[in-house]
């Protein structure tokens, strides 16, 4: 078994050997083991529709998984709101007759499959798919779109890599007026600054979005017939963790925490199904594709929850010109106080705290990371909790040997030349002048 976990450990490049946490690898083997066990247990059963594998999560808890890849965030109050705002809107596939089966993957309208990482982006995954099936049916051209610059700039209800919800990515690209491709502004896995200059660059646009009417399968078939839509679902459960092949048709609730792409609906062997496109790479899956049991007489809600928050994004009029590669914005800093920065994208920590004042700046070069209280290490904000004592960045209510990444160690913080100038310039009240400080005068002040 462990010369298996060390075969496993070689195909998906893992490596525990640089972690500081003596026991990483052990306790990585023994989870790999439960689901191995989990997953061999399930394969047994003569009647099961699908089959598991030991695909790239095969070395987590349930528990990590769930709080990694999953990044759905809806608010139940403003779904309502938005949901009665529109139940007057006639749903405009209502009189389509739908084929028997469709696979837009085979009709050029669907990109290929992505890896969303660790960054809880699934929203912004299946915001894009929309708009580039709806794109390729339209024009006649697949561009892959930006999901970066949904995680960096649409900041008005989502919350970039801590999840966030596809309408309302769709409404930003309507009032942002379209939206940059991906070679332009490519996938980072993590959050950033919002890049204006790309924002700007409105290579795609779309004119609205529409939900699909909730609840109702033979409504969401006759919109997949049409396009590419995006839906959200409950996929935190351990079959969908390391489903591998066949019609899904396990348990899970309606408890949506993920989007993705329903690309396409068939049959086999009698049995229905939804072709779905996911953002977990392709090793994932039926390379990156899940197909999930529809027509659930008993559940108006769809197997986890397909049926209930569906949209898709409207496309009427055409795309502007193209305008080529976008020059990226001007540099940013961090601006600590008046003497100190930080490079863009990195945390002001404090080195030298005298109670609520800072006398000394360290960087940490992650965006939004936590400073460690130790006033030299720091984590990343998806791993918020700085265990000195291990070494270890952690989740909120894990132990210490949940995993974790390593303690980083802040860098020291920049001269503010422009803002120590202009605190040290002094007014002549001879003659009228201010007098600005040499360069190397402030940099020996800045650095006593």
């Amino acid at each position: 078994m462990f010369a298996l976990f060390e075969s496993w450990l070689r195909m998906h490049g893992k490596d525990y050997g640089g972690s500081v946490l003596e026991g990483e690898k052990e306790h990585r083997f023994r989870v790999f083991k439960d689901n191995l066990l989990y997953v061999n247990g399930h394969n047994e059963k003569k009647n099961s529709t699908y089959s598991l594998g030991l695909n790239q999560f095969a070395d987590m808890s349930n528990q990590e998984f769930r709080a990694k890849y999953t990044g759905t965030k809806i608010d139940k109050n403003r779904r309502l709101k938005r949901r009665s705002a529109a139940a007057g809107t006639p749903f405009r596939y209502a009189d389509v007759e739908a084929p028997g089966s469709i696979d837009w993957r085979k009709k050029g309208a669907v990109s290929s499959v992505k890896n969303q990482g660790s960054c809880g982006s699934c929203w912004a995954f299946a915001t894009i798919g929309a708009m580039e099936g709806i794109n390729a049916i339209k024009t006649g051209q697949l561009l892959s779109l930006s999901v970066q610059e949904l995680i960096d700039c649409d900041r008005n209800y989502n919350q970039g890599c801590d999840g966030g919800f596809m309408d309302y990515a769709f409404e930003f690209i309507v009032v942002n007026g379209g939206i940059d491709t991906e070679t332009d502004y490519p996938y980072s896995s993590s959050d950033g600054y919002c890049d204006e200059a790309k924002k700007n660059a409105h290579v795609v646009t779309i004119d609205g979005y529409e939900d699909v009417p909730a609840n109702d399968d033979d409504a969401l078939k006759k919109a997949v017939a049409n396009q590419p839509v995006s839906i959200a679902i409950e996929a935190g459960g351990r079959d969908f963790q390391l489903y591998s092949r066949g019609v899904f048709t396990g348990e899970c609730g309606t408890d949506l925490d993920h989007g993705v792409l329903v690309v396409g609906y068939g049959t086999e062997h009698g049995l229905d199904y939804w072709i779905v496109k996911n953002s977990w790479g392709s090793y994932w899956g039926e390379r990156g594709y899940l197909r999930m049991q529809r027509n659930i007489e008993a559940n108006s809600f769809g197997l986890c929850g397909i049926n209930i928050e569906p949209s898709y994004a409207i496309k009427t009029s055409p795309n502007p010109p193209n305008p080529g590669p976008t020059p990226p914005s001007p540099p940013r800093t961090e601006v600590c106080d008046n003497w100190r920065t930080c490079p863009a994208s990195h945390t002001c920590c404090c080195t030298f705290p005298i109670g609520k004042m800072c006398l000394g700046w360290g960087c940490c070069s992650l965006d939004s990371a936590t400073c460690c209280d130790d006033h030299y290490h720091c984590c990343p904000h998806e791993y918020p909790v700085c265990n000195l004592t291990v070494g270890k960045c952690l989740k909120w209510g894990d132990g210490p040997m949940m995993g974790g990444v390593e303690l980083m160690k802040r860098t020291p913080a920049r001269a503010n030349l422009h803002a120590i100038r202009q605190q040290l310039g002094r007014k002549s009240s001879t003659s009228g002048y201010t007098e600005v400080p040499s360069t190397s005068t402030v940099e020996q002040i800045a650095f006593q």
